[in-house]
């Protein structure tokens, strides 16, 4: 089968030093992150973005701007954070008395008071960002990936003038990274008290932003926008492929009644953020404990002429690449649908011939991790111990949240019947339950004592509420997200720790999962297979606005998924061969790992030169390949469809991927745009088995080339 077609850009003359461009994603400068002080203000910045503390009567967040763009985003001013304890509500620094919401001057900040109830700031540590889960690496990931990632940290104190909450303090934590705006905060709550605190509810972060629109009036089925300055995530997330959804239980875009003079009549105007739990947390803090939040993590849109969609995905791919290295591991795995050792060895044994990195027994393979008899975890660490003579991680598969367990009691009890069901897949268990210690526990297990290096958790926690109590770890409804979600993530804590290869079908990353779905509809893999390519490339294109090439995984059917029987599938290998090497090179060619499962990677010689060539040419060109997507041309099966591979940082900067889904070779002009390879006047362009040329940028430096793509290439 032809190939896609290639070229590569490389810097020709070096940009002027006269008149350097200070773009961040392009890392001219190294923005680096700090604290300025003065008698009456601490300033967090970098150069990009600051963040800025009043400190003399209560300290409170006055400023939040976008140096870049020279724009403020904070219009009012708010506590620090708000707790509910014992039932009663608390602001966290911050001052009151503000007489107009719309901005802020330095003049009604001097007449502004503390609100009587509220924590007082009674001083600030500063220091460096640390680690708050630790990362074995054991395998490829980007050149650059740094953790814990380099910045400042910032930790405000409060304490409470109440005579009744004497001895508790409130730690608000800030960490501001090198090189890119954005930062992250969460808090600590430390029980200096001899009782036992109730903390009913928590907000994080409250924000009073510059609105996004001044619309008068509400209509409904049109809603009204919220500030689209700064992206906010957690490390509360799950129940989604994407991440404003799967952030629904913690990131919340409020009116403001307080904002009185806004245009729109009812007060509707969206433009407040506050960051707590939907539900509780409802946790109960002994004397003597620290409680901590989720983490908050924010990124500023700074002000640019090429603000747009490529842009904000940019930057959102650098935030995951600095906040979460290691969704930058990418090894190329082979999905085996069997348990049989003979099957299993065989496997091995052609992934490692043709370079795979790992092999993982996929779900309908037959492995139980729960099963903790002897000769099923001695069957295991066998078959581990001989993958890793041959250099290869072995892994499997285990299914959580889209099952019905017995007793019937330990799933997830509906608010609503009283009953198990209702749950985002139908059943859950619940995994405060007896079952689902036990089930965690088993899991550790397996893993201390075969060695895997690779997990699958399917149907993982997805933020299910559960009505029962499960003492001691669940009192009921109102703590059953947070203890559950809890669970979950200290396990996925564990296996980070161990360097296991964390895939979970849900936005786990912040929480240390590598990967997620790319996000495809999973009965389109049984389309007929010309249709599967086609599939293949526009599911890419879409999901990696949002996610680096190695944050979302795709599907290369071998054997039978769903359906679709021998029109679907590329068993047997060789006589699809044609078809497997497109769907290798779609995958491949944008730094894309697929689940290609079945029982082997080739059944002739001539399949396993096939696999192994393009295995060989993806790993000579990783860096580039597993660098961010520059969106050229979605496939529509009708012309040609193009990527282009941008890192600045290396030292071929820039690949451009172009696929013909045509039946005749196809010449077309191309203009890309190669500014986010950081190339300036002139490039020089490589092609696979051609010379290579020289080409002129224009003032936008775009690139325009002509060349013939090859069919179905």
């Amino acid at each position: 089968m032809p190939s896609p077609s290639l070229l590569a850009f490389a810097p020709l003359l070096l940009p002027t030093q006269d008149a350097p461009r200070s773009d961040w994603l392009l890392r001219e400068r190294p923005y680096p992150a700090r604290v300025e002080s003065s008698e009456r203000e601490l300033t967090l910045t970098n150069g990009l973005v600051a963040r800025t503390f009043r400190l003399d009567r209560n300290a409170a967040c006055v400023a939040l701007d976008d140096l870049a763009g020279d724009r403020s985003l904070l219009r009012a001013v708010r506590p620090e954070a708000r707790l509910t304890l014992d039932g009663t509500s608390y602001d966290v620094g911050g001052v009151v008395g503000q007489p107009n919401q719309a901005w802020i001057t330095e003049e009604w900040l001097e007449g502004m008071s503390i609100a009587p109830a509220a924590f007082r700031y009674v001083g600030h540590a500063i220091g460096e960002p640390v680690e708050r889960l630790e990362w074995k690496r054991v395998r490829h990931c980007a050149p650059d990936a740094v953790w814990p990632p380099a910045g400042v940290a910032l930790r405000l104190d409060f304490d409470s003038p109440l005579e009744r909450l004497r001895g508790v303090r409130v730690s608000v934590h800030y960490e501001l990274y090198d090189g890119i705006p954005a930062l992250s905060k969460w808090i600590t709550v430390t029980n200096g008290t001899e009782r036992v605190l109730d903390l009913d509810r928590f907000e994080a972060e409250i924000l009073a932003l510059v609105e996004w629109g001044n619309s008068v009036e509400v209509r409904e089925g049109i809603p009204l926008e919220h500030p689209d300055l700064l992206h906010v995530e957690t490390d509360y997330a799950f129940g989604s492929f994407v991440h404003d959804s799967a952030n629904r239980f913690a990131v919340h875009w409020l009116p403001d009644p307080e904002f009185t003079t806004q245009a729109n009549y009812l007060l509707q105007n969206p433009c407040q953020l506050v960051v707590s739990p939907t539900r509780g947390p409802d946790v109960l803090v002994a004397p003597g404990e620290v409680l901590a939040s989720f983490r908050v993590f924010e990124l500023v849109h700074t002000a640019h002429p090429r603000d747009g969609r490529e842009r904000r995905g940019l930057a959102l791919r650098r935030f995951y690449r600095t906040l979460a290295p290691w969704v930058t591991e990418n090894p190329l795995v082979l999905h085996v649908v069997s348990t049989d050792e003979i099957v299993v060895r065989a496997a091995i044994d052609q992934a490692a011939e043709c370079g795979f990195e790992m092999v993982s027994l996929s779900f309908g393979s037959g492995l139980s991790m729960e099963d903790e008899s002897e000769a099923n975890l001695a069957k295991f660490r066998a078959l581990a111990a001989y993958a890793g003579e041959r250099g290869l991680h072995l892994g499997g598969y285990s299914l959580l949240a889209s099952r019905r367990i017995q007793p019937d009691s330990d799933n997830c009890i509906s608010a609503e019947t009283g009953e198990p069901g209702g749950q985002t897949f139908g059943y859950a268990p619940a995994l405060a339950s007896d079952w689902g210690q036990e089930y965690f526990r088993k899991l550790t297990r397996f893993f201390e004592e075969t060695g895997f290096l690779q997990f699958t958790h399917d149907g993982s926690y997805p933020g299910d509420i559960d009505a029962a109590a499960r003492p001691p770890l669940q009192r009921g409804l109102d703590d059953s997200q947070w203890v559950q979600r809890g669970i979950v993530t200290d396990f996925y804590r564990f296996l980070r720790a161990r360097g296991v290869y964390l895939r979970v079908p849900d936005y786990y990353y912040l929480s240390g999962s590598n990967e997620c779905g790319m996000g495809y509809r999973e009965t389109n893999w049984s389309l007929p297979r010309a249709q599967q390519v086609i599939h293949t490339r526009q599911n890419i294109y879409d999901g990696t606005w949002q996610k680096t090439p190695s944050m979302g995984w795709m599907f290369v059917p071998l054997v039978q998924y769903h359906g679709g029987g021998t029109a679907a599938t590329i068993e047997p290998l060789d006589e699809h061969l044609a078809h497997y090497e497109r769907m290798l090179a779609s995958n491949l060619g944008l730094g894309v790992q697929a689940v290609y499962r079945g029982t082997r990677l080739y059944d002739t010689p001539r399949v396993r030169e096939t696999v192994t060539r393009w295995v060989r040419w993806y790993k000579q060109h990783r860096d580039i390949l597993e660098s961010d997507l520059v969106h050229g041309r979605r496939a529509d099966g009708r012309d040609l469809d193009w990527m282009l591979h941008a890192n600045p940082d290396l030292e071929t900067p820039g690949m451009l991927v172009v696929y013909n889904p045509l039946e005749r070779e196809r010449t077309k002009r191309l203009r890309v745009d190669l500014y986010y390879t950081g190339l300036e006047e002139r490039v020089a362009v490589s092609r696979p088995g051609s010379e290579g040329l020289e080409l002129a940028l224009d003032g936008t430096t775009r690139s325009s080339s002509r060349s013939p793509c090859p069919r179905a290439g």
